[in-house]
């Protein structure tokens, strides 16, 4: 189902600033799942939204992107009241199998561990995105936009004026608040004059999947080669997402191959464990960052997900991060219009700043640790990342402070994940 659109051209008004009313009390700008989920938290809010996606179909959708969905983010889709139309369409993981290359010594992650049914999901893009569409379709605060451009934006002291691109023609909204959730390159960042600090890695990554010969039994494997992560997540229908990292020439090498000498080497490094693998669909091949912008809000500005931080694969965080941004943002802007504040003001975003940037740097700085000390052969290194593999497998208590950072269960909850 398409998300409705706006039945009328959007044109500037004709009267003063200081008489004229807001179009919309925020606008955001990126129609991904991170932009939806942040729409779609905001049902209730009394807030009027209006959401801009530049492009009909993802980069995401064509390349068949899937992603981990943690514990957080299943909570606060349960929230939001849209997790039991996602459910059906992803896959659930029972076991987290953590290893290091060839050394024998296997981490188990068991749903005991937290007493859950499960430990984590795994959903292809659409099998988000769709459900999030349809959702925010019936939400009556929010319009849509599609296709359509944010050409400039004015950041004046009682509102932000956007000029929108549709079809060829100059349109002007005027919002309390715009939301740039517009990606890694957001050109919203960049025309605001926000900085980023990070790396570009040494690794790209490649994703693919496969069908198992044997059931892949909901248990998703995380092993640390010398030359990068390696992770198996399980989909519906048997199928899994391989999620391979390696030097970048490596990687180039490896996407070079074709079908049968690329499921050699895949072979190789997946086991045998569930026999014979049959590759599904193309491979792709892109390259990691790390990235943390210097602000997430600015005066009538906030960023979200990748706009505002990027981070290793490894751990499936990305998109979780974003989901909480978007959980974490929904309740600052929505606590604050109750109190009767102005939402764009930065007194209000930092609440939000301060909240999230110091959560998703430690997990960006966790994930960088993880990679450097298992994509690693200096012999010290080696001897303390597997004596910490060692110490984890038997010491219960770390054992699940670790799992429950990962998946989100450590730092603050937001309220809708409580509901």
């Amino acid at each position: 189902m398409a998300l409705k659109q706006l039945n009328q051209t959007i044109s500037p008004q004709p009267t003063p600033p200081e008489l004229r009313g807001y179009d919309y009390d925020l606008v955001i700008v990126g129609g991904g799942i991170v932009g939806l989920t942040l729409a779609a938290a905001l049902k209730d809010s009394g807030l009027s939204v209006l959401l801009i996606e530049a492009k009909v179909t993802s980069a995401a959708v064509s390349k068949g992107q899937a992603y981990a969905v943690h514990m957080l983010s299943a909570l606060i889709y349960q929230g939001i009241g849209i997790w039991d139309k996602i459910l059906p369409q992803i896959a659930k993981y029972r076991q987290v199998r953590l290893s290091d290359a060839d050394y024998p010594d296997v981490v188990e992650f068991q749903t005991s561990d937290l007493g859950t049914p499960e430990l984590g999901y795994v959903a292809e893009h659409q099998a988000l995105l769709q459900p999030l569409q349809e959702f925010v379709h019936n939400c009556p605060n929010v319009s849509y936009l599609c296709p359509a451009e944010v050409v400039n934006i004015q950041y004046q002291q009682k509102e932000a004026v956007i000029e929108i691109n549709i079809a060829g023609q100059i349109n002007v909204v005027r919002s309390k608040l715009v939301v740039a959730a517009d990606g890694s390159r957001s050109p919203i960042r960049q025309a605001a004059g926000i900085k980023t600090h990070g790396w570009k890695y040494w690794q790209s990554c490649i994703v693919a999947f496969v069908k198992p010969e044997k059931p892949h039994n909901d248990t998703a494997y995380e092993r640390f080669w010398t030359s990068g992560p390696f992770a198996i997540l399980p989909l519906p229908g048997n199928r899994c997402r391989i999620v391979w990292t390696a030097p970048h020439e490596e990687a180039k090498a490896l996407c070079a191959l074709n079908d049968e000498q690329f499921l050699e080497e895949l072979t190789r490094r997946y086991g045998n464990q569930m026999g014979k693998l049959e590759l599904l669909g193309d491979r792709f091949i892109f390259p990691v960052q790390l990235m943390q912008s210097d602000r997430y809000a600015l005066h009538r500005l906030a960023l979200l997900g990748d706009a505002a931080h990027n981070c290793h694969p490894v751990g499936g965080q990305g998109l979780n991060l974003g989901i909480r941004d978007a959980a974490a943002l929904a309740q600052i802007i929505q606590t604050a219009h109750q109190a009767g504040e102005d939402i764009g003001k930065l007194q209000v975003l930092k609440r939000y700043e301060s909240w999230r940037k110091r959560e998703n740097l430690t997990i960006l700085g966790f994930t960088d640790l993880l990679d450097r000390m298992f994509s690693n052969q200096f012999l010290p290194v080696v001897l303390v990342r597997r004596l910490g593999l060692w110490f984890l497998g038997r010491v219960p208590v770390l054992k699940i402070f670790m799992l429950k950072l990962m998946i989100g269960l450590k730092g603050r909850t937001p309220e809708l994940a409580k509901r």
